[in-house]
């Protein structure tokens, strides 16, 4: 048998920077990604599986131990590992029908971060960003120039962007241009 040499996965942000005084720009590393489908029913079996509460509202989301949970639709969520936990295992422990499917080769994400975020995220996205629109803690697909993201807000001045590997030089070129503005 041959040997088989397993590639490490790089980041596709791998040396990217920018950012300005009032916006910090950082991409983030690695992390496990899976896009859940499943009915009402089973929320509860796959919460306890998961060690994370799957949220049941629009613009909900749920972290737990470096694991997040975010809602995109009403049997829809997007949960991310950072610790590189093993998503995909703990969704079939549920014992319960569900749709998985691990799309962490296909995300990446970027942090804006500083009291310039929302203003730069607003460049290219048309949500109101304000804190009594979108509080610490809300998700929402959305868009970002001509990409589509899942903005998260981590706390009063940082936002976690969500976004395809593909679009993700896109993403954090148009970020670092507005934070240059904001």
């Amino acid at each position: 048998m041959a040997d088989v040499t397993v590639a490490e996965r790089k980041s596709a942000l791998a040396g990217a920077h920018g950012g300005s005084p009032s916006v910090r720009l950082r991409p983030v590393e690695a992390a496990t990604r899976v896009s859940l489908r499943a009915g009402a029913e089973d929320v509860a079996a796959l919460s306890k599986a998961l060690g994370v509460k799957l949220p049941v509202r629009p613009k909900g989301s749920a972290t737990t131990k470096g694991r997040m949970a975010f809602w995109l639709g009403p049997d829809e969520w997007l949960l991310i590992d950072d610790k590189g936990g093993d998503l995909m295992a703990d969704c079939a422990a549920s014992g319960v029908v569900h749709s998985a499917t691990d799309v962490s080769h296909r995300n990446t994400a970027i942090v804006v971060s500083g009291p310039g975020a929302a203003n730069a995220l607003n460049a290219g996205c048309p949500l109101n960003l304000s804190l009594k629109t979108f509080p610490v803690g809300a998700v929402a697909r959305t868009v970002l120039g001509k990409i589509e993201i899942v903005l998260c807000r981590i706390d009063e001045e940082t936002f976690r962007v969500e976004c395809w590997r593909s679009f993700a030089d896109y993403a954090f070129g148009l970020l670092a241009q507005a934070a240059e503005d904001a």
